[in-house]
């Protein structure tokens, strides 16, 4: 490797380091305010499950990999997802996080109890347990408490209402019967509390795709543009926060769950300084179930 190479790679992760942990939670959470504008009225009706394996890239060098599962029943779900640092970008800051959340489907709708995430670097471990209830959050708690920064603008109860974990946003639930896979369901806003910042993210259509993953889902997907706003939690003037804000440029290609009617993240992408971004599924396995039935006398 050249030295301007070298350079250049250690650029790459002086940016990923700022910029992840804020890209993580936006980008994971995206889709979450489609569950509190379009969760349909009808009781769930079908169950589903994904096996997905990502890998992550910045300007086409590999920085890291990731999975994700996700169990959707009649009445409940849970997804689970993990990842860290490979290649270059592990050299020079090895890390790794898992994060799951599960709850209730009422009226169809999913209705998170539990959220947990963790990350782990060379610099420093964290991690985040919240439950909520209602949409709303009963308890959160970061360990270790992070150091008071008078410039942070401070997360009051207001902010803790009305709000879906970042986990429970990535399963987007589209109602009524035709093929949810549509421009329908790129067009809303909602809030999002990730145990440590509330914003809010806006979905606009795009265009749509088709995607070949190497095993699993080749079909059609939805493409939406991503608008972050931050509410509260934040510092406003981190440098990584104001280039979010600025960004009219991020995506998030969405494929759908078999037997459901919900989609997820199959592909994500934001332009940095140095390169294009990007997660992508390379795996993208879904299995549908057949639902449920009662039991009768």
């Amino acid at each position: 490797m050249t030295y301007p190479d070298l350079t250049r790679s250690r650029l790459m992760t002086d940016l990923v380091l700022r910029l992840t942990p804020r890209l993580h939670r936006g980008l994971l959470a995206v889709v979450s305010l489609l569950l509190a504008a379009l969760a349909p009225a009808g009781p769930a009706a079908a169950q589903g499950r994904l096996e997905a394996r990502y890998e992550a890239s910045l300007a086409g060098i590999p920085i890291g990999k990731g999975a994700w599962v996700i169990e959707i029943g009649d009445d409940q779900y849970s997804a689970a997802a993990n990842g860290g640092t490979s290649g270059l970008m592990k050299t020079f800051a090895g890390g790794s996080g898992n994060g799951s959340s599960q709850g209730r489907i009422v009226n169809g709708a999913f209705a998170p109890a539990s959220y947990s995430a963790s990350t782990t670097s060379s610099k420093k471990s964290e991690s985040i347990r919240m439950t909520l209830a209602g949409g709303n959050v009963k308890e959160s708690v970061i360990e270790p408490v992070p150091s008071v920064d008078p410039d942070r603008i401070p997360i009051t109860d207001a902010h803790r209402h009305g709000v879906l974990d970042p986990m429970t946003g990535s399963l987007l639930r589209v109602p009524g019967t035709a093929d949810p896979v549509s421009p329908e369901a790129c067009h809303t806003t909602t809030a999002i509390f990730d145990g440590r910042m509330r914003y809010d993210l806006k979905l606009d259509f795009k265009r749509m795709a088709t995607v070949k993953s190497e095993k699993g889902y080749q079909g059609p997907v939805v493409v939406c543009a991503i608008y972050f706003s931050p509410i509260a939690g934040y510092i406003p003037d981190r440098a990584a926060i104001k280039y979010l804000v600025a960004q009219r440029n991020i995506e998030v290609w969405l494929a759908p769950i078999a037997g459901t009617r919900v989609l997820v993240p199959y592909k994500m992408t934001i332009p940095t300084p140095l390169g294009t971004g990007t997660l992508e599924a390379v795996q993208f396995v879904t299995t549908a179930t057949p639902p449920r039935v009662a039991k009768t006398q």
